[in-house]
């Protein structure tokens, strides 16, 4: 019959050809528009590219230029008061109900557009089709989606419509600033939803790309999964893609016992790992002896301080400064290792664009963390002289 459409598929039929064609715009979204077009962390073919770029016309009406600029933006003035769609400044919920609304507002700043929109496609076919008829596709995917599907394909077109500004506009740009995990603390409130990142193409994975934003992958831990990647690994096999860019490794040299400027720019390099392995080999272990060790009328204070001792500081609330000062005040040693951490992190924001100065400054607090008398800060400081730019064969 007419009203099913030329396809006349099944309800799970339907289902399915739904479910394919949005992950088809993820895929357009991740790959090509965030990873490539905002970030350039790798290179795609021509054809590829365009094939996306048609596809987003008809399945989200989005245009390059303006999406990257956003995107650049939001990663340059992130949790500030520029930032488009911060949820730390503009409320979680006005960013889960009006991500959609807050992207159309600033795709008309053409400042934003200048500053942030560089390199973006500029061809005959973005001039005169792409740009100049915006709804054009959308539109085209609606014909196109009735007539393959019949009356329910407006459903399915409802749907497609929808799955861009409630994913990635409302729940990544949302939720993905205000709870889930965190592996790395970067400088914003960026969180990893959940470790498999299928339904949004990885894109759960905030927290790694705002910690390495020009890494081609997402995942960094062994039991994460970023679907994106596996895209990008499929179109590189068949010559379709090259990385460029990848979070960087960080290699260690077992029996290396010296500071070097080998050792000093590795350190910096895997600023963000070795401050995660800080949390788990100094900061956790040490909590967990100083509650056994305190009087019951004072534990209470160590509810979440492995938390609070890790967080970056600039996202720490008012109440939570004073919940660490209180928790300092009962532990000699975690207001050693809380100063030592706080410390570490100002030797590369000090010192990165000079390698002498930087290499000086880690001997120094080697030094000091190996006189702490603190057995796990002492270990830490050992391990610190093990790293190296280059894997354990190349180095020794």
């Amino acid at each position: 019959m007419w009203y099913n459409g030329l396809l006349d598929l099944s309800v799970w039929q339907l289902v399915a050809a739904t479910l394919l064609m949005t992950h088809v715009t993820i895929v357009s979204v991740t790959v090509y528009l965030h990873r490539y077009s905002a970030h350039r962390a790798l290179e795609l073919h021509p054809a590829l590219k365009h094939f996306f770029r048609f596809w987003l016309w008809l399945s989200t009406g989005q245009n390059t230029r303006e999406w990257t600029a956003i995107h650049r933006k939001h990663h340059a003035k992130c949790e500030t008061v520029d930032d488009p769609h911060s949820p730390v400044i503009k409320g979680l919920g006005t960013v889960l109900r009006k991500g959609a609304e807050l992207y159309q507002e600033e795709a008309k700043n053409q400042e934003t557009l200048r500053i942030y929109g560089k390199n973006c496609p500029d061809d005959w076919m973005e001039r005169n089709v792409y740009s100049r008829y915006p709804i054009g596709g959308v539109t085209l995917m609606a014909i196109i989606d009735l007539a393959l599907f019949g009356v329910l394909g407006m459903t399915v077109w409802a749907i497609q419509m929808m799955w861009i500004p409630v994913w990635a506009a409302g729940v990544i740009n949302g939720l993905g600033h205000a709870v889930g995990y965190r592996n790395f603390e970067c400088r914003d409130a960026a969180t990893n939803l959940v470790p498999w990142g299928i339904l949004i193409g990885g894109e759960e994975l905030h927290n790694n790309h705002h910690t390495y934003p020009n890494s081609a992958k997402l995942s960094v831990k062994k039991w994460e999964f970023d679907m994106g990647w596996a895209w990008i690994k499929l179109f590189s096999f068949f010559g379709l893609a090259q990385v460029q860019r990848v979070a960087p490794i960080a290699h260690r040299v077992e029996g290396k016992g010296s500071l070097d400027m080998d050792t000093a720019m590795a350190i910096l390099n895997n600023r963000f790992q070795i401050m995660a392995q800080y949390r788990k080999l100094v900061i956790a272990p040490l909590v967990k002896q100083e509650v056994a060790k305190a009087d019951e009328s004072v534990r209470h204070l160590f509810r979440r301080a492995k938390r609070l001792l890790s967080r970056e500081p600039s996202l720490l609330e008012e109440q939570h400064h004073a919940r660490i000062s209180e928790l300092l005040a009962q532990s000699q040693a975690l207001k050693v290792i809380y100063e030592k951490r706080l410390a570490l992190q100002q030797i590369w924001v000090k010192t990165s664009s000079n390698g002498h100065d930087m290499l000086e400054a880690m001997k120094q607090w080697v030094h000091e963390a190996e006189a702490s008398g603190i057995q796990s800060l002492r270990e830490f400081a050992e391990q610190l002289k093990t790293y190296s730019l280059r894997p354990s064969s190349a180095a020794v």
